[in-house]
């Protein structure tokens, strides 16, 4: 029967709910004295009434044709929003908190209480260490059974990362990712009840479903979980491949916390005297590590780098060590006797590796029904080599490099694909969930990995591309770099991609893309890092370009990556070797914790690297909870919970298989109730 609410009392002897002349009012259990209106639901749709919100009327009443509002006396199938589908705060929230960041630190031999209260003391010392707190971003995900499985708010619970100092002062492992025992990423994610609630706070319709106004694809991207790259992970080391060169681990922040990239403005508060004493070196880094091959692209993994090398094919190494002083090699491609394993492929020649996810997954992890969860898709098992003579290779499995057995790490040729040659020349690839995007001389060539060791042709994307060298995709568009600079192609549907008319930004030598929310960071060549507003996707424009006075001018390559409050680019400057940029700083940024403040580029930073710097490894991705496809990623914190499958990411933008858009305000005047006669109407549609 559930609980009499009119039985409840506060510590203060009042009753904590009363009724009185039509309002329910509730005491505060905490504070004697404080007391507030527990706002109704009829009272904010009723015209005429203190309470009433035209937002709340609308996406409470919005029936499913789009344009039908006004009446709560309808049919709840004929709802959009209705309350057996969605939660109330779906849409009256403020804001939310979302953790991108706790690094939990554990050093041997320091006796310190136990940190949860268990009242005991313990011999490891572990410290929490936040990082990355915002509150910029709105989340959407299906919550738990117990709670029903309606649409509600999310939150980045716990991106975190682990490291542990031995008793020798030897770090074993040093911000390491985990893994769920699903085999999810343990960057983890939980629906919940955010501490904004209020009948006032009300979402608009843009907020969830694409604007008519063609400004908010980045936004939509962060709701349904698919991730932004703003806050992605670089860390204490910054990969770059340098081709014959081989590759380099560049120390870019201090160890302690807070960890501060060297040189910039939280090392300079935080760190004075290594501030001034790097500020004395002519602000160049100090220390590195180095490993010889032929590096052309590379990824991080968790423990392991994957590299394409060239006639040398793909190479994974082991960098688990990287941080431990007791090695003096800590990156190895051997790390125990070949018998137990063969950790490199042979291709023709291998131009570039993409993997499906920087976060460490296990499809062959066995789900436990218990915890109702989704199982892993085998995609997640494999890495994609593109190979210039062979088009695409097919790498893995991939899973046995997570389950601390040092006798089966064999990889091998899984697949591959080059179909009338339609790969040939291959040069990049980037994976949005089973959708595979890779250019080659002659087009843009779209892929279907649902059988990740089986890839088909899905559709080609010719002119006006020419010459297309990269890709990035941020859910209803891929930005792709030809020889003429940025032009933008709709995916909405993959199947059917359309270059759109009109949208491109003239670039003499775009040789790498990265897209940050509304900002797409290209390394420009000779020009330095081009940044390019794509706040409206089909209306690009160059909003800066950096080269820090000049010095900036072999851009081959750029990843961004937030630490603590503040975010940074780093750029694969040819033969000037690593930049640091400092895009936004929490201190100095105008709306440096906003969704998508204008960059305020710095150089703080660079490390001469042994050879010319080409490539840079992406950061762990820490908003990144599900695909383009609906395959989840994250572990969620609640039995049950998880993102939107595919299905359900499609119903927010698409209707009979086409796209829809909405707008803020009523699409017309309220209406008490629909004529019988009338038959629902779609809503608008290209």
């Amino acid at each position: 029967p559930g609980t009499d609410l009119q039985a409840l009392s506060t510590p203060f002897g009042q009753p904590r709910f009363t009724s009185r002349r039509g309002k329910i009012t509730q005491r505060s259990r905490v504070t004697d004295g404080v007391e507030w209106e527990v706002k109704q639901v009829v009272d904010s749709i009723t015209p005429g009434n203190p309470s009433y919100n035209e937002k709340s009327r609308l996406a409470k009443t919005m029936q499913r044709d789009g344009k039908t509002w006004g009446s709560a006396s309808v049919d709840p199938k004929a709802l959009a929003h209705a309350n057996s589908a969605m939660t109330c705060y779906a849409c009256h929230s403020a804001w939310t908190t979302s953790c991108f960041g706790c690094h939990l630190s554990q050093k041997a031999n320091q006796k310190k209480p136990m940190l949860h209260n268990e009242g005991g003391e313990s011999r490891n010392s572990i410290s929490y260490n936040f990082q990355t707190l915002r509150d910029d971003v709105y989340f959407l995900a299906k919550d738990g059974t117990v709670t029903k499985s309606r649409i509600a708010p999310a939150r980045s619970a716990c991106a975190i990362l682990v490291s542990s100092q031995n008793q020798n002062r030897e770090w074993i492992y040093s911000q390491q990712q985990t893994t769920s025992s699903g085999g999810f990423a343990g960057t983890a994610f939980s629906t919940y009840v955010p501490h904004t609630v209020r009948a006032k706070e009300t979402k608009a319709c843009t907020d969830c479903h694409v604007a008519e106004s063609g400004d908010n694809n980045a936004w939509i991207a962060q709701l349904l979980m698919q991730g932004t790259g703003l806050v992605n992970f670089i860390g204490r080391f910054a990969y770059v491949g340098e081709g014959h060169h081989g590759f380099e681990a560049v120390v870019v922040t201090e160890r302690d916390e807070p960890q501060a990239v060297i040189g910039s403005r939280l090392h300079e508060m935080a760190y004075p005297a290594e501030y001034k004493a790097h500020k004395a070196r002519g602000e160049k880094l100090e220390e590195s590590y180095h490993h010889g091959g032929d590096v052309l692209s590379l990824q991080l993994r968790g423990e392991y780098l994957f590299a394409a090398q060239g006639h040398d094919g793909l190479r994974v190494y082991d960098v688990a060590q990287i941080d431990h002083k007791g090695f003096s090699e800590r990156m190895v491609s051997a790390p125990v006797s070949p018998l137990g394993q063969k950790l490199y492929l042979g291709t023709k020649d291998a131009s570039s590796v993409a993997l499906p996810t920087t976060m460490t997954m296990d499809p062959a992890r066995k789900v436990a029904p218990a915890n109702q969860e989704q199982p892993v898709h085998p995609l997640y098992d494999y890495a994609y080599v593109t190979d210039r003579e062979e088009g695409l290779v097919v790498v893995g499995p991939l899973h046995t490099l997570l389950d601390g057995d040092p006798r089966n790490n064999f990889i091998r040729r899984a697949g591959a694909f080059n179909e009338g040659g339609v790969l040939s020349g291959a040069t990049s690839m980037t994976i949005a969930g089973t959708i595979g995007y890779v250019t080659t001389p002659r087009s843009l060539a779209v892929l279907g990995l649902e059988d990740p060791v089986k890839p088909r042709l899905v559709a080609q994307v010719g002119a006006p591309l020419r010459n297309p060298r990269a890709v990035a995709v941020q859910f209803r568009y891929a930005f792709v770099l030809d020889s003429e600079g940025l032009k933008v192609i709709d995916v909405t549907v993959p199947s059917s991609p359309r270059a759109v008319a009109g949208a491109a930004v003239p670039l003499r030598d775009a040789r790498a893309i990265y897209l940050a929310r509304t900002y797409a960071y290209v390394a420009a060549g000779s020009e330095g890092l081009a940044i390019v507003d794509i706040e409206k996707p089909e209306k690009p424009r160059v909003e800066q370009v950096f080269n820090a006075g000049g010095a900036i001018n072999d851009a081959n390559d750029v990843k961004i990556g937030m630490t603590n409050g503040s975010a940074f680019a780093y750029v694969a400057d040819g033969k000037n070797g690593l930049r640091v940029v400092q895009i936004i700083s929490a201190n100095d940024t105008p709306g440096a914790y906003g969704f998508s403040p204008r960059p305020t580029p710095l150089l703080v930073a660079t490390y001469p690297t042994h050879g010319p710097a080409l490539a840079l490894s992406r950061g762990l991705d820490r908003d990144r909870a599900v695909d383009e496809t609906g395959n989840q990623l994250g572990v969620f914190g609640r039995r049950g919970a998880r993102p939107f499958n595919r299905e359900e990411q499609q119903r927010m933008y698409l209707l009979d298989g086409k796209l829809f858009t909405v707008r803020d305000q009523p699409p017309g005047p309220a209406r008490e109730r629909q004529a019988a006669s009338e038959a629902p109407a779609s809503p608008r549609s290209r």
